[in-house]
């Protein structure tokens, strides 16, 4: 089943899902909304669950249904330290580039991560209080990476020098300032000087 017949299929327009439609101009990868998600997984009759678990490949089924089956192999994740966000904002955890220190963290799996030298400082943090609500509430894991490379409109997680933690957009960064929008737009955007800043990390994955 091609795309365009996917999106016909879920009563969506039939170039949603289509190359132009995944990549903005700048080349960044545009995902498609949680709306749009519903009512393709209501077609396929695909619960929610089994596609976040990323187990799941498309096949042809006939003419006009597609299902879902199990591929013969493929990546289950892989296990990454577990810290609350009161540790990273605790002085002693980290060192002065974002990595956890120590050992016997509790952990935790990425799902569909597969895991290789370049990922070893991957973690988590574990989002207490209501703080980043809506994006982010009481509970949710983040896992993130002080190693990969940041663009506009990356979510990221900042600490200050201060050992203040946060969740935000991150708008623009030059060698003095780093800005940045909230996840909640009832909050207004906020402007830090780099020399405040102690790390920052991007989000790969929350468990939403």
């Amino acid at each position: 089943m091609s795309v365009s017949k996917l999106a016909r299929l879920a009563g969506l327009d039939a170039t949603a899902f289509n190359p132009s439609k995944r990549v903005s101009k700048d080349g960044r990868e545009r995902w498609p909304s949680t709306e749009s998600i519903s009512k393709i997984l209501q077609a396929t009759h695909e619960d929610f669950d089994h596609f976040m678990s990323g187990d799941i490949q498309f096949t042809q089924i006939d003419n006009s249904m597609a299902g879902f089956e199990s591929p013969v192999s493929k990546s289950q994740g892989y296990s990454v330290p577990l810290l609350g966000f009161a540790q990273a904002g605790a002085g002693g955890f980290f060192d002065p580039a974002g990595f956890p220190v120590g050992q016997g963290w509790e952990e935790v799996s990425f799902p569909g991560g597969e895991h290789n030298a370049d990922q070893d400082s991957t973690y988590a943090l574990e989002v207490a209080g209501d703080s980043m609500a809506p994006a982010y509430r009481d509970g949710d894991i983040l896992i993130v990476s002080p190693t990969e490379q940041l663009r506009r409109g990356d979510r990221v997680v900042v600490r200050t020098v201060d050992g203040e933690v946060t969740a935000k957009i991150l708008y623009r960064q030059t060698s003095e300032t780093l800005e940045l929008r909230s996840l909640n737009p009832a909050h207004a955007p906020r402007t830090l000087c780099m020399k405040d800043v102690d790390w920052i990390a991007r989000i790969l994955w929350a468990s939403q």
